[in-house]
């Protein structure tokens, strides 16, 4: 059986099938097997892991375990009750209109970053010009509406990972920051952060940076510096304001002090650190890399739960869920009538009836004529049971979503 347990309960002779720190960036690190070595359980405490989830039957069990499906059930149980609430977030105009517009600035973005990473590389400065104007671009899309930019934010390729990331954190911070009503200044700032977090990242080496296997302790280290050159290349550069910064500076610190690069604690952190803190987390987990299998965007969720309090804020957290709703961009969902649906817009009003686009019916183990039903209309008949994974139908959701 699978269990969690604390890491103070691990013992040499225990099965680890999960690490559970897939809130730690970069993480190559070996996920299962047997303890052999004292030394192991002393790494994994270092790294900052609460809790590990073992296989009782390949190994010794704990008297401290919990069965994995009682965690799962608590997640999911304050997942709907994070999804209770209203978002918030109203749509100006349909997604369909968006969209024209939606794909020029997601292009245009994935470009400006890249030529802007390019030009670091080379020892040349930042424009920030076309940054600032990006930013009213992409801040003026998810006003319209979100749903346009978070569809093209899930249709990614793995090896594109770094352009896409800087892109989709940007939609992300937007979305979470107008949720939070920040001040059109502030937002248009953690906006800029956010695309150019990654900047440091151009003076890490090839060979740590696109390594597809495990990082050494010291690689690990080289890779952890790119916060800081961040946050050094963005502080050097005219035009920059000081939340962009402090956005691209602390996306990787977390409350119980075990993030970097300062290792910043609680409060120590500002508020805009842990916003990004969270939708970096959010959307390194569900995305699809050259080492990493994505979760899909509602595991995503129940595990930016399981990490709340100690290393990610809860009541932001909590919000964070209202703001990209229940069932995400990009979730499958199963249907009472037993269809398959992508969930291609959220619902304004009640995240528990969004629309979806269906395309299988798994009674009858087949694809159906793909359509968009509109839960939240008068008249629809169908509700979702529960959110699935795509792997398990052998889904590609991508297909469905633009």
């Amino acid at each position: 059986m699978i269990k969690r347990i604390p890491v103070s309960a691990l013992r040499v002779g225990m099965y680890i099938t999960d690490l559970n720190n897939d809130w730690i960036p970069h993480n190559t690190q070996r996920r299962r097997g047997v303890i052999k070595k004292a030394d192991t359980i002393e790494k994994i405490r270092l790294m900052g892991v609460d809790c590990v989830y073992i296989d009782a039957s390949r190994g010794l069990d704990s008297q401290d375990s919990e069965p994995a499906h009682e965690v799962d059930t608590r997640n999911e149980a304050a997942l709907q009750s994070a999804g209770e609430q209203s978002p918030g977030v109203y749509r100006r105009v349909t997604v369909a209109e968006e969209m024209v517009i939606a794909q020029q600035v997601h292009t245009q973005a994935q470009g400006l970053v890249g030529n802007l990473m390019n030009s670091v590389k080379i020892g040349g400065a930042i424009d920030i010009a076309p940054v600032h104007q990006l930013a009213d671009k992409l801040q003026s899309s998810v006003f319209r509406n979100a749903n346009a930019l978070s569809c093209l934010g899930r249709i990614r390729e793995k090896d594109n990972y770094l352009l896409e990331h800087s892109v989709n954190l940007s939609v992300l911070m937007s979305l979470f920051g107008n949720f939070r009503k920040l001040s059109a200044d502030a937002l248009h700032q953690t906006i800029v952060g956010a695309l150019l977090h990654d900047i440091g990242k151009i003076l890490t080496p090839d060979e740590i940076l696109h390594k597809p296997g495990r990082l050494t302790t010291e690689e690990f280290e080289v890779m952890k510096a790119h916060a800081r050159h961040s946050r050094d290349i963005l502080n050097s550069t005219e035009g920059i304001g000081e939340l962009s910064v402090v956005t691209a500076a602390q996306h990787h610190e977390r409350l119980d002090g075990s993030g970097y690069p300062e290792g910043l604690k609680g409060d120590e952190i500002s508020v805009y650190g842990r916003m990004v803190a969270i939708t970096d987390v959010y959307d390194a987990i569900t995305a699809d890399r050259v080492y990493h299998k994505g979760m899909t965007p509602t595991q995503g969720l129940k595990k930016l739960l399981e990490w709340s309090g100690s290393h990610l804020d809860p009541a932001l957290v909590r919000e964070f869920i209202r703001c990209v709703g229940l069932y995400p961009i990009g979730a499958l969902v199963l249907l009472e009538s037993g269809r398959l649906g992508v969930v291609v817009e959220t619902n304004d009003d009640d995240q528990r009836l969004p629309v979806v686009r269906v395309m299988y019916n798994t009674r009858f183990r087949l694809p159906i004529t793909v359509e968009s039903i509109d839960l939240a209309k008068p008249g629809a008949q169908d509700r979702i049971l529960r959110s699935v994974d795509p792997d398990q139908y052998r889904i590609d959701v991508r297909k469905f979503l633009a």
